[in-house]
């Protein structure tokens, strides 16, 4: 693969592990922020940013290689380690990049949540429009059907008195016969 992406058999290798405990720390988190599917050849192969090269190394060498560097004094006249001082500077400047990489993960994250916040007060003003016309709608309604019933309530009332009036003019004109009592054959025991 290229310099800065390598793949779980190179790191394997490099870190002298298996290729399951590279796959071990891959968790999902580590995916999504620092492992790419890279296509070659018609096969999908994962590769590792160097930012995730740049953790692992750190996890599979104990820690961090920063800590463990110490200015070595040498013997003749107190001159530094100079092979100590550039691992010093590789390792600050491998961090550096880590972090810096890390903040680019963190602002897209940033803007991602400020989308997700305005399409949800977008959808929030929607809704309250929305039920302010419901409200306005079934206020109309309500009037309109009390100036219905105040419209048709007059010639209900009428029709109601003139049905009450032929109602009792038709009972003193017909009275009903009076109905006979048919009774069943009285059965007794004889005896």
């Amino acid at each position: 693969m290229s310099e800065n992406l390598k793949t779980i058999r190179e790191l394997a290798d490099e870190f002298n592990v298996s290729k399951q405990a590279v796959r071990k720390r891959l968790t999902d988190e580590f995916r999504a922020n620092y492992v790419e599917t890279v296509h070659s050849n018609g096969v999908e192969t994962l590769v590792v940013t160097v930012t995730g090269y740049m953790l692992l190394k750190q996890h599979f060498s104990g820690g961090n290689d920063s800590g463990k560097v110490t200015s070595n004094v040498d013997g003749n006249g107190g001159n530094l380690n100079v092979t100590s001082d550039r691992t010093k500077i590789v390792d600050e400047a491998s961090v550096l990049k880590i972090l810096e990489q890390q903040l680019a993960v963190k602002d897209r994250q940033l803007e991602n949540k400020d989308s997700q916040i305005s399409q949800m007060q977008n959808l929030l003003d929607q809704q309250q429009r929305l039920a302010l016309q419901d409200k306005k709608l079934l206020e109309e309604y309500k009037s309109e059907i009390k100036s219905l019933k105040a419209v048709n309530s007059p010639s209900q009332d009428i029709e109601r008195d003139n049905v009450s009036k032929k109602e009792t003019t038709d009972d003193n004109i017909q009275e009903a016969p009076p109905k006979k009592n048919k009774k069943w054959w009285p059965f007794s025991k004889r005896g």
